[in-house]
Formats: structure tokens, sequence, C-alpha cells
């Protein structure tokens, strides 16, 4: 049998989960190749990690740069393939439905779906979609969330496109039975990363004018920072999903959430009306 690759592809590997997931896998003997988009991100990995890190210069929306790093890996590795492929890259736009503009959600989408299927696009021959592959089908692991599946008030924009990832992964998934290579979503709920301190800080000037503004910073207060401070640390998220990967047969969904009943199954449990009318009371949308 064709032995798997041990080269790594992560997108977003400067910060947050990314970082974590670049550092598990190199302490696991792979050698990783992450996307940076600033030399000196490159150059404090590269310091960080050493030799078996590999930056590869693109952001996820150019899709130039894509296309020649694909191109630079192919040339660099060849017949070795990739083993994974890990769509981490992603941004979080956050703001009342009602005050953002349309291209506030196409920048979301941009990032988080359209810039996702060009990357998974780009490196699909290296994990295996081609004929003649030198190596073991690949493994694609997709960075969806909670809000792939349940919606919160003010991260509309955010919450839409992980919706739409798992969509598109729900059928990738099946197409890709096809030459072996297994798609599997990781939903993490609130994790200690820039991600939300990068997309919420900006709220409390740009919608100071919103009829939701006083509703938005409680929220921000009462359930946003307390949720993120007790989330789970980057790091023990990247432990859980290189087990999953490792996995010869993975599940196709891993919901990684602190306190997961309280915080998971519990309010799936809850009939639909009755948790909006819940979330509705708690941050007084309704009286």
């Amino acid at each position: 049998m064709t032995a798997k690759s041990k080269n790594i592809l992560i997108t977003g590997a400067s910060t947050g989960i990314g970082y974590d997931l670049v550092k598990v896998f190199l302490d696991n003997g792979y050698k990783v190749f992450g996307s940076v988009r600033r030399r000196e991100d490159a150059e404090r990995l590269i310091n960080n990690f050493g030799v078996n890190f590999k930056p590869l210069f693109f952001d996820v929306t150019d899709y130039a740069a894509v296309d020649a790093a694909a191109k630079t890996l192919q040339r660099e590795i060849g017949n070795e393939g990739l083993g994974g492929l890990i769509n981490n890259a992603g941004i979080a736009v956050a703001g009342p439905f009602i005050d953002l503009n349309v291209e506030a959600f196409k920048h979301q989408f941009d990032v988080n779906v359209f810039g996702l299927i060009k990357v998974t696009q780009a490196f699909l021959p290296l994990l295996g979609a081609e004929e003649n592959h030198g190596s073991a089908p690949g493994k694609i692991i997709q960075m969806s969330s909670v809000s792939g599946r349940m919606g919160m008030p003010f991260i509309s924009p955010y919450v839409g496109s992980k919706h739409a990832l798992e969509g598109i992964t729900e059928c990738l998934r099946k197409e890709l039975l096809l030459f072996g290579i297994d798609v599997v979503l990781i939903e993490p709920g609130p994790i200690k990363t820039p991600i939300w301190s990068k997309s919420m800080t900006p709220l409390e000037d740009k919608f100071k004018d919103s009829v939701y503004y006083p509703i938005m910073k409680n929220a921000q207060e009462e359930f946003v920072r307390p949720s993120i401070e007790s989330g789970l640390s980057a790091d023990k998220v990247a432990k859980i999903i290189f087990n999953e990967f490792k996995k010869k047969k993975s599940c196709v969904r891993k919901v990684i959430i602190s306190q997961k009943f309280k915080n998971w199954t519990l309010p799936n449990l809850l009939p639909t009306r009755m948790l909006d009318k819940i979330l509705g009371k708690a941050l007084g949308l309704i009286q």
C-alpha cells in the first residue's frame, strides 16, 4: 500500500488555532507548509518552528497567489503529495444585519467561502485528486464552527459563511469518494483566539448610532467576552483536531466546545421558538 505523505498544508498559520496546529503537527514528525500574508510573520514562524516549517505566501482571496503557491509546492514535493490540507484561514465580520452593507457580507464570504474553495481546488491534485498519484490520498479538514449549525445575533455574515461551508463540504465529501480523499468538518465553539477581538472591538464606535447599540454592547459584555474567557485554549483545540486527523475513520463532524451539555446539547434539544425567546429576553431584544 502506498504510504501517506507527512506533508501538511495549513492556511492562516500565523496566529490562533493555525499557529497551534503548526506546532502540534511539527511535534509529531510532519513537515508543515503554512500560508502567511506578511514576511514578518513568515520570519517569526521560521524562527519559532525551524526547518520543517515552510511558509507559503498568499491571501486566500488572491487567486493568482494561491495558484502560484500550488505550483511552488508541486515543484517542491512532487509525487510525495500532501497528507492533509487544513482550511483554517478565516475572519469574523460582526454587526447588526440591518446596519451592515452588502460589501461586509461579500468580504466575509470572499475569505471564509470563496477563498476556501479556491485553495481546496488548487491543492486537490497534491491530495490525490489525479491519476497515478504518488502517495495515499490525503485528508481535508474544514474549520467550520458551531455557528455553522446555530445562528446567534449580530454575527449573521460569519454564521452565513459557516452554513455555506457546511453545505459545500457535504457535497465535496461525497464527490471525493472517487479518489479516497476524506473531508471532515471541525465545529469549535468559543476559543481563546484573536479572531473575536479583531471583529468585536471596533463595534462600539462603528455602530454607536444603531438602535441595536445598547443591546449589542450588553451582549458583548455579558455573553461574548465571558464565553471567550471560558472557552477552550487554541492549543487544546489543535491537539483534538490532530487526533481526529490521525484517525483512520474520522467522524464527519466534530463539535469542540467547553461545557458541551450546557452550551451545545441542551440548546439543540430545546424548541427553536423557545430558544429564541430565552435568548431574546437575556439580551433585551424582547421584554
